[in-house]
């Protein structure tokens, strides 16, 4: 049996119930990294012996009878912008090398404490912006895996672990999901404390997961939520049960609303041909709506937000070593320096305000049906392709998720993206499984 094929639950479910070990899987994993990864090169940082040390003592502490978490045993991948106490956080820069921080980050924490094995670091871009790193699609090695998670949905994807987390202020988990074929989930802003991971842009980073199933994304999730007094952005609140939720059968059918936003001359024909056809498939669940008057200027508003907040947030850098950053990222830097204050004010101030109007979308539809990203990862590794269908959802703080349903004119994923309404995370999981099910279904017949 290839345990490394296991999706995250059932994983977790076995190791709990003792019928496969932490090190078996783990050392299962090992093992297919070493056969595939040659070719795609997911990881920055990966040590054979330390993983299996943390497999080993998470199995010495579940036959000692001690209380287990939810991910016990379970091999994650962590984007290269999260602290890790343990082995280093570089930022995909030569800036960062050697860096080696003393804490966790409290996304990290909250995964170990969850049982999570911390299986090594995912290739990030360099700090989580354009220029890509080293690694390949694993589908095709010529193709972008998208950025600026490469490694974790790589890794996701070649079954190199069952699970991964990473990042977004633009598209960094939704693109390169899509692209690779697996799972990407980004809850509501907020949701998942950013404390001790590489600081962007405060109103627009969100952490996010990828995953081989629904369910998958909703466990890694609800492992990381909560109040943390680093983040301020984070609030106190009850326990959500993203897991329990999304597993379960919706009270009544879905209703999705088909939304091509204002950017949709950058969709390529073939994704526009493949979300009508889904929702010609799904008749009587799916329907248009116009929103674009309420759209019309969130891709510019993002980009003032983006350009002046990591402008701030990489000064250090940029004074004192611009000529090792990349030209993209001096460029960006050197165009937020120049944001005046009034348009950056306008632009944070109207996502409190699209978000309100938006309201009535979310109280006649469940969520909204949209590309993840334009197609088919593009051939070359110079770029990660095109973001422009995550900007809004990032801008707006929503959760979204894209699933691996559809492909494209060469065989690779097209990823159907799923947004809701802020908050409503567990409902958004909820439809997406429902809509997963139903395709397999419909194709079953």
């Amino acid at each position: 049996m290839n345990l490394f094929a296991l999706t995250l639950t059932q994983a977790a479910a076995d190791i709990a119930a003792g019928r496969i070990s932490s090190t078996e899987l783990v050392g299962d994993c090992l093992e297919r990294i070493a056969e595939v990864d040659g070719n795609i090169e997911a990881w920055a940082f990966l040590d054979r012996d330390h993983a299996l040390a943390q497999a080993q003592a998470a199995d010495a502490q579940r036959l000692r009878g001690e209380p287990i978490g939810p991910l016990h045993g379970v091999p994650l991948g962590i984007k290269d912008i999260f602290d890790t106490a343990d082995m280093p956080t570089e930022f995909g820069s030569p800036l960062g090398a050697g860096r080696l921080p003393r804490n966790d980050a409290a996304a990290v924490a909250r995964l170990r404490a969850a049982g999570a094995v911390i299986m090594g670091k995912t290739v990030t871009t360099e700090f989580a912006y354009f220029d890509p790193g080293k690694t390949r699609n694993p589908h095709d090695p010529a193709r972008t895996p998208g950025g600026s998670s490469s490694g974790s949905a790589a890794a996701v994807a070649a079954y190199m672990v069952p699970g991964a987390i990473g990042s977004q202020t633009n598209g960094s988990v939704i693109r390169p999901a899509a692209f690779c074929g697996v799972v990407g989930f980004k809850p509501t802003h907020g949701l998942i404390p950013r404390s001790g991971a590489l600081l962007l842009s405060r109103t627009l980073d969100q952490v996010g997961v990828f995953a081989r199933s629904v369910e998958d994304a909703a466990l890694l999730v609800e492992s990381m939520i909560g109040h943390d007094e680093g983040d301020p952005d984070t609030l106190p609140r009850a326990h959500l049960p993203l897991s329990a939720v999304a597993a379960s059968e919706p009270p009544m059918p879905p209703r999705i609303a088909f939304v091509r936003t204002p950017v949709w001359d950058q969709a390529e024909p073939v994704t526009g041909e493949a979300l009508a056809e889904l929702a010609e498939a799904l008749d009587g669940t799916v329907r248009d709506l116009d929103i674009n008057l309420a759209l019309a200027d969130v891709v510019g508003m993002h980009r003032i937000i983006m350009e002046a907040e990591m402008a701030h947030n990489l000064r250090r850098e940029y004074e004192q070593a611009a000529s090792r950053l990349s030209a993209p990222l001096r460029e960006l830097i050197e165009r937020g320096r120049k944001v005046p204050a009034a348009d950056y004010l306008q632009a944070t101030a109207r996502i409190g305000e699209i978000n309100t109007a938006m309201e009535q979308v979310f109280f006649e539809f469940d969520a909204i049906l949209t590309p993840a990203a334009p197609g088919e990862a593009p051939v070359g590794l110079q770029s990660t392709g095109n973001p422009v269908f995550c900007t809004t959802w990032t801008y707006l703080g929503m959760p979204a998720i894209t699933l691996p349903l559809l492909h494209g004119e060469s065989g690779l994923p097209l990823g159907v993206q799923l947004v809701g309404p802020r908050y409503d995370d567990a409902r958004l999981l909820r439809t997406a499984r429902w809509l997963t099910q139903q395709l397999a279904r419909d194709a079953a017949r």
